[in-house]
């Protein structure tokens, strides 16, 4: 089982903790990884982009000119794609772009995610993290004295509305609860802080 360090939030190490191996301690699967990142990213897309068709664009309704006899090519609309102010051909129409993975699939890239982070040292369990006020100073502060200089994710095991918003104005910090947590967030932070109870909750759901 890994071994952790529990540090408290000022950096100071209160205590030692053992990972489960099953979650934190197994050699992580690039290509799942990959495949639920990329179903991350599928799923975020709103998919509301639209072109105007012949159809819909105003006007055009009037026969340009008489089909035999000017010397022109024959035309039906002055709205057809090949004219200026045209419709569009085959252009975007809104779609849905998400999909779903197995259950078995996603379990896996998170377990090779949290893994990952484990070998890579990105893993920071605190004791507790909490501030007394709405002060993004506090986060700050804390954040230094763990040695977090990069992008963060902090997890924590339910909603604490002082942190979370005491940290949305950082740049690169965001803050997630266990239930939401998701394979991109892991990859795209460096480090990633977890409290002790999250690590718990962690193991407890996904073991």
């Amino acid at each position: 089982m890994p071994k952790v360090q529990v540090l408290d939030m000022n950096g100071a190490k209160v205590n030692e903790i053992e990972l489960a191996d099953a979650i934190f301690g197994i050699e992580p699967n690039a290509v799942v990884m990959h495949a639920a990142v990329v179903n991350y990213l599928a799923n975020q897309r709103q998919g509301t982009q639209s072109t105007l068709t012949r159809t819909e664009v105003r006007g055009g309704g009037r026969k340009p000119w008489r089909q035999k006899g000017t010397g022109h090519a024959r035309q039906g609309s002055i709205r057809a794609p090949q004219w200026r102010h045209g419709g569009v051909a085959l252009g975007p129409k809104p779609r849905d772009y998400s999909y779903s993975l197995n259950k078995k699939v996603k379990r896996l890239a998170l377990k090779s995610a949290l893994s990952s982070k484990v070998l890579d040292n990105g893993l920071v369990v605190v004791d507790n993290f909490a501030v007394e006020n709405y002060k993004t100073k506090a986060v700050v502060n804390s954040l230094k004295a763990l040695n977090v200089n990069k992008k963060a994710l902090i997890v924590m095991p339910e909603v604490d509305n002082k942190v979370i918003k005491s940290a949305n104005n950082i740049p690169g910090v965001k803050t997630t609860l266990v239930n939401t947590l998701n394979v991109y967030d892991i990859l795209n932070h460096d480090n990633m802080v977890v409290t002790v109870d999250a690590v718990k909750k962690i193991e407890e759901v996904y073991a």
